[in-house]
């Protein structure tokens, strides 16, 4: 009798019994076995916890504005006092100012809206070097994945700040864009202070991306106003409406 040849599946015997998955790991998590499947069930369910508390914080404030920025911006910076007077304004309004909770432009928004004794929220993360949670924070909450803090800092604010700062800052400030550029989120004052810092990026976007690659739209630019002041960022903010998450 012909012997019968065993066909091969992804999920053999073999591959059940090991469960074994590839997952990328967080900064301080260096491991040399493969993970294990009910590894990664339970960091679902992490992050769904992180998404579910998340939504709650958030529910009991109002009026939000966001602020981004550099972690590296120090006191008596010109942009940290700009950061600082803004959060204070809007305080003074009130408004609620959510920021990272880290030191910089961020320790600035919290401290200029605790000192109008408003709500000054910071969704923290630590990081392996400069993040920590700023003492101007009345309200916090921390987050152990990037991304579910970068959704609550996206989920609900009814404007959005952006100074000076690094990757983070431009990373939160393009998907921001995409974002309302696809029709996901509404049209809502997006405000970058600091025209000496934004003007050579937004210059290539003009030139390289819209004028010779026509990689974009000339609308898109819409999205954004680019101000020097405090002061201007709040005459653009006060014209937006609350919204609901996304």
């Amino acid at each position: 009798m012909p012997s019968k040849t065993k066909s091969f599946s992804p999920l053999s015997e073999t591959h059940a019994v090991k469960n074994i998955c590839r997952l990328p790991l967080p900064h301080g998590e260096p491991r040399k076995d493969p993970t294990r499947l009910y590894e990664i069930t339970w960091r679902i369910f992490r992050i769904m916890a992180e998404f579910v508390e998340g939504f709650q914080f958030l529910s009991e404030s109002s009026q939000e504005v966001t602020f981004f920025g550099s972690a590296r911006t120090k006191p008596g910076n010109k942009w940290y006092k700009e950061a600082e007077k803004l959060g204070k304004i809007l305080g003074e309004c009130g408004y609620t100012v959510i920021t990272g909770g880290g030191p910089g432009i961020m320790e600035a928004g919290n401290r200029g809206a605790f000192k109008a004794g408003a709500p000054s929220i910071g969704l923290n993360i630590q990081l392996p070097t400069e993040q920590r949670i700023n003492k101007y924070v009345t309200r916090g909450r921390g987050f152990h994945y990037f991304f579910t803090r970068k959704v609550m800092l996206a989920a609900s604010a009814q404007a959005y700040v952006y100074f000076p700062g690094g990757f983070g800052t431009l990373n939160e400030f393009f998907e921001i864009i995409t974002l309302i550029q696809t029709g996901k989120m509404q049209k809502i004052p997006i405000v970058c202070v600091g025209r000496e810092f934004w003007f050579g990026l937004f210059e290539w976007i003009q030139k390289v991306q819209l004028e010779q690659y026509k990689t974009g739209s000339k609308k898109d630019m819409d999205n954004f106003t680019v101000v020097d002041t405090a002061q201007e960022a709040f005459e653009i903010i006060s014209t937006s409406t609350e919204r609901t998450f996304f």
